[in-house]
């Protein structure tokens, strides 16, 4: 009986592992939990947004710094083709502070060709 599920523990491994790499291969790692709908060409999330912090001394580093945050979290969760920010929809963006120390957020849905 151990055999056995030992056997079959190695099985579920060996699947998820052929599975990860076949997502990971095409780019969309975990975008096929949510909805998508066509805009312009391009294939978007719904309804799911994404966020990005970043902070710089003037409020375009502070912006550019906050949307390469959306950018690399997003790649890392649905692969490179979802993570281009100028891709995205719905942006959004906020920045605070004093020349010198601005904080900046962002917000949109990501999109791929």
């Amino acid at each position: 009986m151990k055999g056995i599920l030992v056997g079959v523990g190695v099985g579920l491994l060996a699947l998820g592992s052929v599975w990860s790499a076949a997502v990971a291969q095409d780019g969309m790692g975990l975008a096929g939990i949510h909805d998508w709908v066509k805009i312009g060409g391009r294939t978007c999330m719904v309804d799911h947004f994404h966020d990005g912090q970043g902070s710089g001394p003037t409020k375009a580093q502070a912006q550019a710094a906050a949307q390469r945050a959306w950018e690399d979290f997003t790649a890392w969760e649905y692969g490179r083709r979802w993570g281009k920010w100028r891709n995205s929809v719905s942006k959004s963006g906020s920045c605070s502070g004093v020349r010198g120390n601005i904080s900046c957020n962002v917000s949109s849905r990501p999109c791929t060709y």
